[in-house]
């Protein structure tokens, strides 16, 4: 299966027996990040998240606070 990443527009080819690439099938709101990018974007987030100044929207539940 052919897929392409959503930031860098890089294509790659996953196996088609891949669960990524069977959720990718399934579900087509899910979109496509390669490695480089997901490896990227998680490490600007642990930088944000070390700042102190990063807080999750998620939900507003007390396990936020504690965290």
């Amino acid at each position: 299966m052919r897929v392409q990443c959503v930031i860098c527009d890089t294509i790659n080819e996953l196996d088609d027996d891949a669960p990524l690439a069977k959720k990718l099938r399934n579900r087509p709101i899910h979109t496509y990040m390669c490695n480089e990018c997901y490896d990227r974007i998680a490490k600007n987030t642990d930088a944000r998240i070390a700042t102190g100044n990063f807080r999750f929207f998620r939900t507003s539940s007390p396990i936020d606070e504690e965290f």
